[in-house]
């Protein structure tokens, strides 16, 4: 039994799931079951928190072991075609998502071209939280995607970026800041650096490397996930009572964005021959929206854009929508492609 087997067995043993069970096993799973609980604590005014060094460290933790854990699988499948693939229809995906999206939000949002560019970024990049949830439902549901995912994953965070800069720059012509810029900018992200660095180390020591720190970056991993989605739980509830700008069609197109660029990278995995765990966790990743990434770099480069907007309906709406609805959906989808 080779490390992706032990990894699938362990992790169904420990939730109790299986192929018939996995939609209601991912529903009432504990991690689901936490970010439920911060909602919850919001909507009953608790004084329940997570302090942000925690948040932040918590963060950290799941970049670093989902990178370490995507790099060891590589290292024992090797580079191959089915990565290439998946790397080219990913980056695809980053680069043109963006342009529907503010088209979108210009005709029916009714956003100004600034704001919508800004919309545009955040849904056209990813959340790193979100694949790792969707990993772990899959996983549960017997459907693990493969470990070069993660490569995929940091391919797909800064070009939607650039995307959604340009378009909205379109409005403010003359900027004296270059696409080159933001493009260094966007790989020197502490995020893409954590993801890419942990991946490539996890590739450099393999299995046996990798051996001695499992049970801190595989043993704790789900405990980890449950409190970080507890303080998910908790910040999406609240920014979505604070906001003020978040009008019921852009709320409805938060989950339809997800929805429709969900489905569209399942479909697209599947055509390309991808397994059908790998072409869910595609869609995950199209159907995310980034809120770690993106509000970085548009409060940076567009200080004049709302910027609670964007974050209100990736954070709020589309992120809950997702661990909570779309990712077993995008599952059930790529099981019957598949």
């Amino acid at each position: 039994m080779n490390y992706t087997e032990r990894n699938t067995l362990a992790t169904s043993l420990a939730i109790g799931s299986s192929q018939g069970s996995g939609h209601v096993d991912s529903i009432f799973s504990p991690v689901i079951l936490f970010f439920g609980l911060g909602v919850a604590a919001v909507i009953a005014r608790s004084n329940l928190a997570v302090p942000e060094v925690v948040g932040k460290a918590l963060a950290l933790y799941l970049m670093a072991a989902i990178g370490l854990k995507g790099g060891v699988q590589v290292s024992e499948s090797g580079f191959t075609a089915e990565l290439g693939i998946a790397a080219l229809a990913g980056l695809g995906l980053s680069l043109l998502l963006p342009l529907p999206v503010f088209w979108v939000v210009r005709k029916l949002g009714k956003l100004d071209s600034l704001n919508a560019g800004a919309v545009a970024a955040h849904y056209g990049s990813v959340s790193v939280v979100t694949f790792v949830t969707g990993v772990e439902i899959l996983t549960a549901s017997g459907m693990p995607p493969a470990g070069y995912m993660v490569a995929v994953l940091a391919l797909m965070e800064a070009p939607a970026i650039i995307v959604g800069l340009w378009l909205a720059r379109r409005a403010t012509a003359g900027s004296s800041v270059g696409v080159g810029h933001h493009i260094s900018e966007s790989l020197r992200d502490g995020t893409v650096m954590l993801l890419m660095g942990s991946f490539a180390i996890g590739l450099v020591i393999g299995r046996d490397g990798f051996a001695p720190v499992q049970p801190v970056f595989e043993g704790a991993f789900r405990g980890m996930l449950c409190l970080f989605l507890l303080d998910m739980g908790l910040v999406a509830a609240r920014q979505l009572f604070k906001t003020r700008s978040l009008t019921p069609t852009l709320a409805l197109l938060a989950i339809g964005f997800a929805v429709v660029n969900g489905a569209l990278g399942v479909v697209l995995g599947s055509l390309l021959g991808l397994d059908a765990g790998t072409a869910a966790a595609l869609g995950v990743l199209s159907g995310s929206a980034s809120y770690i990434a993106a509000p970085a770099a548009i409060r940076l480069a567009l200080p004049e854009a709302d910027i609670g907007l964007p974050l209100a309906m990736s954070l709020a709406i589309t992120f809950p929508y997702n661990v909570l609805i779309g990712i077993p959906l995008l599952g059930w989808l790529a099981q019957l492609l598949a």
